[in-house]
Formats: C-alpha cells, structure tokens, sequence
C-alpha cells in the first residue's frame, strides 16, 4: 500500500493517534463538558464508550485494517493498550486544576475497551463462518 492508502501506516495509525489527542485534550480541561445529570452511570458509560472506541481503532491498525488481521491475540493487545491508556489519562488527571483521578473510570475504560474487542472477535466469528440455519424437524 502506498502512503495515502487507508492502509498504509499514516492510514492505520494516525485515527489512533488523533483518537489519543482527543482524549488527552478533553481530559486537559478543568471543566469538561457537561454530561445530564439525570441518566444513571453516564460518566461511566461515557468511558466505556471513549475507551471502547479506542480499542476499535488500535484493533484496526494491529490488524492492518483487514479482517483477517484481526485476531485474539491483536485484540488482547488492543484492550491492553486502551486500557493502559486509561490509566495513564487518569494519572495525567491528577495534575489538571479541578480533576481527580478515578478508580472505577479506570475500570469503566478496561470494561468498555474488553466489551468493543469481544464484540469485534464475535462479529468475525459470525463473519467467517456464518450463521448456519438449521434444517426444521419433522
């Protein structure tokens, strides 16, 4: 693949990294954004979902951006890797005026990336082998 392909390395990597920023930059602010007060666990879920997107696109590039790329191992790696970065961001916290540093975000962050790869590795199961109709019984 050439350099501007979508899966050259700039291709594959640069969605991570820009992803990273992201979180890094939002995680910078002494006021984030507000979440409604209103729906249960949202901050929680909020992590889930950052971190589980994370794990997508780490997955994605371990992968270089093919199905048959993605495998166990790769996704092991990209929960891994999701979560250690939640981790990191949650001790970078630390040091933002008015943020705290949060266990159970941690955990929120592994949970979400471990769900988003599991759900990828089923889709691929499903993808190759295909849901098999049984024959209906007489």
């Amino acid at each position: 693949p050439s350099w501007g392909s979508v899966r050259s390395p700039i291709g594959l990597w640069l969605p991570v990294v820009a992803y990273m920023a992201a979180i890094f930059f939002l995680s910078s602010l002494s006021q984030p954004p507000p979440l409604p007060d209103e729906i249960p666990f949202v901050d929680k879920t909020v992590h889930a979902v950052v971190y589980g997107g994370l794990a997508v696109v780490l997955l994605r590039a371990l992968a270089a951006g093919v199905w048959n790329g993605v495998t166990t191992t790769r996704g092991i790696w990209s929960a891994l890797g999701a979560t250690g970065y939640g981790i990191s961001d949650e001790a970078h916290q630390r040091f933002v005026p008015g943020r705290m540093s949060d266990a159970v975000d941690m955990i929120a962050d592994g949970t979400g990336a471990c769900i988003a790869v599991a759900l990828i590795l089923a889709w691929g199961i499903i993808r190759r082998h295909g849901v098999r109709e049984s024959a209906p019984r007489t």
